[in-house]
């Protein structure tokens, strides 16, 4: 009789606990599943009441929206380290390409320099400075040449005038030598032929 009693009793709290859990679970909002934490204390809020400054919330849905939390909690906490990663990664990124421009600018630098300069028997000369004493060296060049040009040519003109001058003196010089000489060879025959004159007289 007491097995009995303690059967039945055992029978009827198990089916006071089995239909209630089984109820407590379908009851569950959906908004503790599905909604976002704001929502689901919204939701709370709305649905419990306060007795004495206390909110009497049912253990099941407490415990479901501790869970709700900690997830979203520990969701945030990854997504915090997978951005300081994040970060961290384009930092050094940042980091490499700044190395990476300052060594393309001194890269820039060291072509134009080269770019803008040139060697001249060992010493570097920079393009403009060369340019400007190449073309002053063609400058005086086409100076020295012009004036020995000119010179040459008025030596030439000179050297004609005075071959001129000199083959008229040449022949002046001729045709008074050839005067003289004939005037001489008249004097010589009109001497002799007054000495034949005298001696014969």
């Amino acid at each position: 009789m007491y097995n009995a009693f303690i059967r039945c009793n055992i029978l009827l709290i198990l089916l006071i606990i089995f239909p209630q859990s089984g109820k407590s679970q379908s009851d569950m909002p959906e908004i503790l599943f599905r909604g976002s934490i704001r929502e689901q204390m919204d939701y709370l809020q709305e649905k419990t009441r306060i007795y004495e400054d206390y909110r009497a919330i049912r253990e099941d849905m407490f415990q479901k929206m501790k869970g709700n939390a900690l997830d979203t909690l520990k969701s945030a906490k990854n997504e915090i380290v997978a951005l300081k990663n994040y970060l961290s990664t384009g930092k050094a990124g940042i980091d490499s390409l700044n190395a990476e421009i300052v060594s393309l600018k001194a890269d820039l630098d060291k072509i134009t320099k080269t770019k803008n300069s040139l060697n001249f028997l060992g010493i570097e000369i920079n393009k403009a400075l060369y340019n400007s004493i190449l073309w002053t060296v063609i400058a005086a060049l086409v100076v020295i040449l012009v004036t020995g040009f000119m010179t040459f040519k008025r030596n030439r003109m000179v050297t004609i005038h005075t071959r001129k001058e000199m083959d008229e003196l040449k022949k002046e010089f001729e045709a008074y030598r050839k005067a003289s000489r004939e005037a001489r060879e008249k004097m010589s025959m009109a001497h002799f032929n007054e000495l034949k004159r005298l001696r014969g007289a």
